[in-house]
């Protein structure tokens, strides 16, 4: 048994047991790789996999507990590699940042531009999706931090760091008679073409809870992931918008009005993920608390090593 045997039939799984994606990922032949894990479970004495002919169709009861073993092996094997690139060379290497549109265009980029200028020796990369795929990502080794609003909390395997609450406004073309509503309320938007987040994104839930709370049916004509594609439609007086506050720009937006919405809605949370008991990098740490001060070093590690995220409460 060694290591790489493990890393292929994690791999394979990861793959939807798809033994020839799994070995284009590795860098080496499909074959290779079938044989491997033959004789690893030759080697174990059973089966990981359930066979069809050829294909791999389904992990067996025994092969998903080896499954979570050799998971949880090369994950340590990762955290000796970073132990060891730590103490090397303590200001240089990579860090991903897995997170949405949103972050990526409005909350990160301050945050980027310190922490690169602060490490210009860490090879920083950003990768954006839904907030479930940000989180897979951080499961999956593809990004060290997930960033995002919804979904975090879904996943036992991560733990969820609070770093700010945020609220909503509404965005109109600049004559709109919603701007001139004194106070705002959700019937007056309900009256109108709805144009916002789609459901998996940017505290969607907060804006669906607020207007069941009241018994309104919203008239959502168009949904997105973006907050920049929402002003476009938007501008184009296709509706109105509902956008996350950080996302308008009275510079940027000279097209737009804007009337906050803070009153109407829930305020929403956005979170950091981290895979739990994960060994991370002075870096990582740093980016960490550049984004969200109050996250100290000592807490972050806290947290890892298992202590519980409602002691980090805003």
């Amino acid at each position: 048994m060694n290591l790489q045997q493990l890393r292929y039939i994690y791999e394979v799984a990861r793959h939807g047991l798809n033994v020839s994606e799994a070995a284009e990922a590795l860098f080496t032949s499909q074959p290779g790789v079938s044989k491997q894990i033959r004789l690893l479970e030759a080697e174990l004495g059973v089966e990981i996999f359930v066979r069809h002919g050829k294909r791999l169709v389904a992990v067996t009861e025994p092969g998903r507990a080896v499954l979570g073993i050799a998971e949880r092996m090369l994950r340590d094997m990762d955290n000796l590699m970073q132990v060891g690139e730590e103490f090397s060379n303590e200001a240089a290497g990579s860090l991903s940042i897995a997170t949405t549109h949103t972050q990526a265009r409005y909350a990160l980029p301050r945050v980027v531009r310190d922490f690169m200028r602060r490490y210009p020796q860490v090879r920083l990369s950003l990768h954006q999706g839904s907030p479930r795929q940000v989180c897979e990502m951080v499961l999956d080794g593809t990004a060290d931090i997930a960033i995002a609003t919804e979904a975090i909390s879904d996943y036992d395997e991560l733990i969820m760091l609070p770093c700010y609450q945020w609220n909503r406004c509404i965005v109109a073309s600049p004559r709109h008679p919603i701007l001139r509503e004194q106070p705002l309320t959700l019937e007056a938007i309900a009256r109108y073409p709805l144009i916002t987040y789609d459901d998996a994104f940017t505290g969607r839930s907060q804006i669906n809870k607020a207007f069941l709370g009241r018994g309104l049916k919203p008239n959502v004509v168009l949904t997105a992931i973006d907050s920049d594609v929402i002003k476009t439609y938007v501008s184009m007086d296709l509706g109105i918008g509902i956008l996350a506050r950080m996302a308008y720009d009275p510079a940027e937006d000279r097209n737009l009005g804007m009337i906050d919405a803070a009153h109407l809605f829930e305020s929403s949370t956005t979170r950091i993920g981290l895979r739990r008991r994960a060994w991370l990098r002075g870096y990582v740490f740093a980016f960490v608390e550049g984004f969200a001060p109050h996250l100290t070093r000592k807490m972050v590690e806290t947290a890892l090593a298992g202590g519980h995220e409602d002691d980090y409460s805003l």
